[in-house]
């Protein structure tokens, strides 16, 4: 069977990194179907019968039935999910790049609808939505409750169609409303420059259809500019992830040819497979490799590799096979751990299935679902501490998330203490004046673990972690 890579997740407004991002390969269906239990099949169509013959108010057949499925497939996990005609447009559209809505990153806080950063240049960046605002309405909705997909749903719409959100700024302790029309919006998920004189920095913030290309356009551009690169930051914080192939794509450029990138297990055989650093696992089209015109030189590089909390899925994968294969230095902070791939399977024309299918391994067989990757050397955010890591929720925190079987039974009696004391450090922090605890921008010359990325490239000493705590060492042993 081929491999062909496909669809990611959603990209789009950038949900909460990984818990709305999807790591995919397209496959078959099964050939047979196993015993259906037809108790149950007959009281569920009891039940449909009874709702539309008894309930108070007529009720759509069709939504009902939608209503069911979706139920049924959002019990399995966190990233299992039945796509309606609309949602299944939108989640196709987030893998190109490209999608019509606001322009924001969005997560979840005390339930409501948390803004992580506006896209620059969107329209919500136009309006001066700041990084922290909270959404507490859509339009006419309350938003407290609502899923991200949700949220995501109420903000996309039609190209110069208005949409308003209601606000709530922490700093500002006040809401007002925002009207914002709605525009296609093109996210760059590439970005490089040279930091000084022989050190380079590269920043893939999504896996999406253009990244590649981008990818080998802004090396290129980089050893043009500084032919006599001594080293390279690759900066993959708060990259929530995206196409396989894209991330099988990106480690390649680094790797020795034909070792391996990434695997994924699971129930069908066609899951079960090992991608290597060879254009046949990433090459989408016909013709030449994508990495042909990348320099020789980019395989031995000095190579430091940024994670954060933020890195999910293909960026793990990206940085657990760099640092599996002994290619780069990891540092930063424990990543989010999303290890499971997402099958995605065409229901009909214009509906489908998001199915978790397979768990994927690094090249030494560490499966990192609900752990992450454990950096080589942990840096905090800032030279005062890591302050909101520890409260930044990662897989392991996600309601329903799939097991790790490599992991024991976690005990959170120390990781609650560590959370607490993020929790008091974050209230002494939120009384500083905005312009004080607001991190610096990513690539900029007030960015904390790029300069200590640097520091480790050129040997000098380098300041660790003051407050992170590793999640995996805080697991008793039970046997």
């Amino acid at each position: 069977m081929s491999h062909k890579l496909k669809i990611a997740g959603w990209i789009s407004v950038g949900a909460l990194a990984g818990a709305l991002t999807t790591v995919s390969l397209q496959t078959v269906a099964r050939g047979s179907l196993a015993p259906l239990p037809l108790e149950e099949l007959q009281q569920m169509a009891a039940v449909f019968g009874m709702i539309k013959t008894d309930y108070v108010e007529p009720v759509d057949e069709h939504k009902l039935i939608q209503d069911a499925i979706a139920g049924m497939v959002s019990s399995l996990d966190p990233h299992s999910q039945y796509f309606d005609k609309k949602s299944f447009k939108e989640f196709k559209e987030g893998t190109s790049g490209r999608f019509v809505g606001v322009g924001i990153e969005i997560s979840q806080e005390d339930g409501l609808v948390k803004v992580v950063s506006p896209i620059e240049g969107s329209p919500a960046y136009r309006a001066g939505l700041k990084p922290n605002d909270l959404i507490t309405k859509i339009d006419d909705t309350a938003v407290r409750g609502m899923s991200l997909s949700e949220a995501v749903k109420k903000m996309r719409g039609e190209p110069n169609t208005k949409v308003m959100l209601t606000i709530f700024r922490k700093d500002e302790n006040r809401t007002f409303p925002v009207t914002i029309t709605r525009e296609e919006i093109k996210t760059q998920s590439v970005k490089a420059k040279v930091i000084e004189p022989g050190y380079g920095w590269i920043r893939v913030s999504q896996f999406q259809d253009r990244t590649v290309d981008d990818f080998v356009k802004k090396i290129d551009d980089m050893y043009r500019q500084e032919p006599n690169m001594k080293g390279i930051v690759l900066d993959l914080r708060n990259d929530p992830g995206g196409l396989l192939d894209a991330a099988v794509a990106i480690s390649s450029a680094f790797l020795p040819e034909n070792v391996t990138v990434v695997s994924t297990k699971g129930q069908l055989a066609e899951s079960n497979f090992v991608y290597k650093a060879a254009p046949e696992y990433y090459q989408r089209r016909a013709g030449a490799d994508p990495l042909r015109k990348l320099p020789a030189a980019l395989k031995t590089v000095p190579l430091i590799v940024l994670v954060n909390e933020g890195s999910a899925s293909a960026s793990e994968i990206v940085a657990g096979a760099l640092q599996d294969q002994h290619r780069g230095t990891v540092m930063g902070s424990q990543t989010f751990g999303k290890g499971s791939v997402q099958t995605v399977r065409p229901l009909g024309p214009d509906t489908g299935l998001k199915i978790t299918t397979a768990r994927y391994y690094t090249p030494a067989g560490r499966s990192i679902q609900a752990k992450g990757i454990v950096p080589d050397v942990m840096v905090d955010e800032t030279a005062d501490g890591n302050v909101f890591s520890m409260l930044r929720v990662r897989e392991a925190d996600l309601e329903k998330h799939i097991s790790n079987p490599q992991m024991t039974q976690a005990q959170d009696t120390a990781l609650e203490k560590a959370r607490e004391d993020a929790r008091k450090k974050a209230e002494e922090e939120a009384k500083k004046a905005p312009s004080d605890r607001r991190l610096p921008e990513y690539g900029s010359d007030k960015d904390f673990q790029l300069l200590q990325a640097i520091n480790q490239l050129k040997g000098r000493p380098v300041l660790i972690s003051k407050t992170q705590v590793v999640e995996s060492k805080l697991e008793k042993k039970d046997n």
